[in-house]
C-alpha cells in the first residue's frame, strides 16, 4: 500500500531492508526527546518484531526518494466500542524537513489505514512539554484526555512482577 501525497513525496509502508532506517529515526526521536540513554533497540530486534513477529507496522514519509520522516504503530482494542484501534507510537520527521506537511500527511495516512481496518479510535501519547507537537495535534482536531494518566510497569520491576505466584 502506499499514499502519494504529491509529485515528490509518498507514504508507505516501511520494508525489511529500511531496518537501519527505521533504528535511525529512533535515535533522532530520542535525541530530540533527551532520551538516548533509554534506547536498546538494534537492527536485529526490531526486524524480528516488526517484520517477523509483527507486533508493530512502520510508514516512512519518502520525499524525492529520501525518507524524511516516519510513524510506528499497532493495533489496540476498545473494549466500550467492541473494535480494534490504532495506537501511534512514535511520529518523528527530520528537523530540516518540518513544517513542510510530511507530519501531517503521516498522521492523514494513519486515518486512512484506520478507516480502512474498522478501528474505532487513532490514540496517541505526547510530551507535556512538547508544545510544537501539542498545537500541531490540535490543530488536527484531536482532543487531550487529561482525565487520563498513562501507567507503565518496565524493566526489572515487570521482571518481578511477572515472577510472583498469584
Amino acid at each position: 500500500m502506499e499514499y502519494r501525497v504529491d509529485g515528490k513525496t509518498i507514504i508507505r509502508f516501511a520494508q525489511e531492508h529500511e531496518t537501519g532506517v527505521i533504528l535511525d529515526f529512533i535515535q533522532q526521536l530520542a535525541l530530540y526527546e533527551g532520551m538516548t540513554d533509554q534506547v536498546t533497540a538494534t537492527e536485529e530486534l526490531l526486524h524480528k518484531t516488526i517484520f517477523q513477529d509483527h507486533k508493530a507496522e512502520v510508514l516512512l514519509c519518502i520525499h524525492d526518494g529520501q525518507p524524511v520522516g516516519f510513524a510506528v504503530f499497532f493495533h489496540n482494542f476498545s473494549t466500550f466500542l467492541g473494535k480494534p484501534g490504532l495506537y501511534l507510537e512514535d511520529l518523528f520527521v527530520k528537523p530540516g524537513m518540518r513544517a513542510k506537511g510530511f507530519g501531517k500527511s503521516l498522521i492523514t495516512a494513519l486515518g486512512k489505514i484506520a478507516v480502512e481496518r474498522d478501528c474505532g479510535r487513532l490514540e496517541w501519547s505526547c510530551l507535556d512539554w512538547n508544545r510544537k507537537s501539542i498545537d500541531f495535534y490540535l490543530g488536527l482536531g484531536a482532543q487531550s484526555m487529561t482525565e487520563w494518566t498513562v501507567y507503565r510497569i518496565t524493566g526489572q520491576k515487570l521482571i518481578d512482577m511477572a515472577a510472583q505466584e498469584f
